[in-house]
């Protein structure tokens, strides 16, 4: 179905307020929508896909229209406390349509962290009291006008119903570019870093950066063995830092995170600024868009994240805006106690024919803990 219809479809139910986390199978909508509306009180694109249910509610509080929160199935659990807790109509009863791309659907060949969120997602829906239409590439208007129908009652009493999109279930011609000002790679970034690790423990984040990690490896001959490239779990590779940090205390673990799953999870930098681990590196590679699913932009722009690590409690904090800046930096946290944090700001996009790892994420788990159990306590 062509997006500007669909978004017209809604704008007839009274819809006319978006929030969301950016998804590769929402493309079409997250382009049209930045095309439409930019970032502005109509489109906010949240931290994290609770974050989106509360500016939803916030919305219909000063309003009383509907709001639309858009998502990948992964955010399910992220939006599963307030909307069991603050929307639900046993509690406050707000409505909102919920717009979810469906990553990981029985049948379809995808990455191995959607397999089983994929299986359970209609099933999550059905627990949570939601009632859902599936959209696929089939899906006409007329089946998407006589579903909203009947939804309309169910909003009318501050339910929430959701629509699930499918592969190829939303299209659009139109052509959205994202950019910024800068000017590094991120793959150079992570070779930068990897010239100075030596035996250390990384951590990387979900999406290229573990993707270009793994690929770099092999390009330079080296195993694979220190690395846990984190799979699905958004905004969590530096809490995994911080617990193989507290307890390998005498091995150097550098978490290389994106601005988006930073921003997503920000409250883990107190807590590592609190435990305050002296063999911590927390580098995030910033170029203020979730680039993995499609470039859409983050606030990662606007905000002051040394001011910020500073402020949690980090060690020492500093920002690059070039890979001499960067060189510079690695060399003086060689000697430096943790934690350490490090912004790199980096350009958006990736070289083409970028690959995947080729182990699975049992491989890799396997292989990284039979490692750690070489290295002292």
């Amino acid at each position: 179905m062509d997006v500007t219809k669909f978004i017209a479809q809604l704008r007839d139910i009274g819809v006319n307020f978006f929030t969301g986390v950016p998804d590769s199978r929402l493309k079409p909508l997250c382009n049209y929508l930045i095309h439409t509306y930019g970032i502005s009180k109509h489109h906010i694109i949240a931290a994290n896909e609770g974050n989106c249910t509360a500016l939803a509610s916030g919305y219909h509080l000063a309003t009383g229209k509907i709001p639309c929160v858009y998502l990948q199935n992964s955010g399910l659990g992220n939006i599963i406390n307030p909307v069991a807790s603050l929307l639900n109509d046993q509690v406050y009863g707000i409505p909102c349509i919920l717009i979810i791309g469906w990553r990981g659907e029985p049948g379809e060949k995808d990455e191995p962290q959607h397999a089983f969120q994929g299986k359970v997602t209609l099933e999550l829906l059905e627990v949570m009291d939601i009632a859902f239409m599936v959209l696929d590439e089939d899906t006409t208007c007329q089946d998407l006008e006589d579903k909203l129908t009947e939804f309309q009652e169910l909003l009318d009493s501050g339910k929430i119903v959701a629509l699930v999109v499918k592969k190829g279930g939303l299209s659009y011609e139109g052509k959205v570019k994202y950019h910024n000002e800068n000017r590094t790679p991120r793959e150079e970034i992570i070779r930068h870093i990897l010239d100075v690790v030596g035996e250390d423990i990384i951590v990387s984040t979900t999406g290229k950066t573990s993707r270009e990690l793994f690929e770099l490896r092999e390009q330079n001959g080296q195993s694979h063995q220190n690395d846990f490239l984190t799979v699905g779990s958004m905004g969590h590779s530096s809490s995994i830092a911080l617990g193989l940090a507290l307890h390998k205390p005498d091995t150097k673990v550098w978490c290389i995170d994106g601005d988006g799953a930073t921003l997503m999870h920000m409250g883990a930098m107190a807590v590592i600024g609190a435990m305050s681990p002296q063999n911590y590196v927390h580098v995030v590679v910033n170029n203020s868009a979730h680039e993995s699913v499609g470039g859409m932009p983050t606030v990662a722009g606007n905000i002051n994240f040394v001011q910020i690590a500073l402020g949690c409690g980090y060690k020492m904090a500093y920002s690059a805006s070039n890979l001499e800046e960067l060189d510079k930096i690695l060399e003086r946290v060689q000697c430096q106690e943790g934690p350490i944090f490090m912004e790199v700001k980096s350009a958006i996009g990736s070289r083409g024919g970028l690959g995947r790892p080729t182990k699975t994420p049992s491989e890799n788990k396997t292989a990284f803990m039979e490692y750690l159990r070489s290295v002292t306590q």
